[in-house]
């Protein structure tokens, strides 16, 4: 699929998150941490202009955020970008644990893993709300295919 969404590189979300605790676990400091959250943010799909509006952004984050979500054979899967650096790269892990996923194991997959990998307390505390605020937009959107 080479479009706005992201395709897992891992077979469940679980596997996403050990995973992703793994890369962060080789850095010693966090600003080392931060550069590679960056980069994982550019490597990001292209995002549409066209999804860049009100119906696409994210309440509840400091930075502009947008995301689009799209259902195909019972998964849900996400694109995603936001204004500044750091956050494209948030972006990209919660994508990285969500996105590709069917909508029961995206409702079952608490954010709590956030706290778990230390991000959380290393992210100012607008950062943190806001990422809070991705990832209940995420599974709002699953419980919402669950619905349908």
């Amino acid at each position: 699929m080479s479009d706005a969404f992201v395709t897992p590189e891992e077979p469940s979300a679980a596997e996403a998150i050990a995973a992703i605790g793994d890369e962060l676990g080789v850095f010693d400091d966090w600003m080392d941490r931060y550069q590679f959250i960056i980069e994982l943010g550019r490597k990001l799909p292209p995002f549409p202009d066209a999804w860049m509006n009100d119906a696409h952004r994210v309440p509840g984050c400091q930075s502009k955020v947008w995301m689009e979500a799209v259902l195909r054979d019972g998964r849900l899967y996400l694109g995603g970008l936001s204004d500044a650096a750091i956050v494209s790269g948030l972006i990209a892990l919660l994508l990285r644990v969500y996105s590709g996923r069917a909508p029961d194991e995206i409702v079952a997959t608490d954010p709590v893993f956030l706290k778990d990998l230390g991000l959380l307390e290393a992210l100012s505390t607008n950062r943190g709300n806001g990422i809070a605020a991705m990832a209940r937009k995420i599974r709002e959107l699953a419980a919402h295919q669950q619905a349908a």
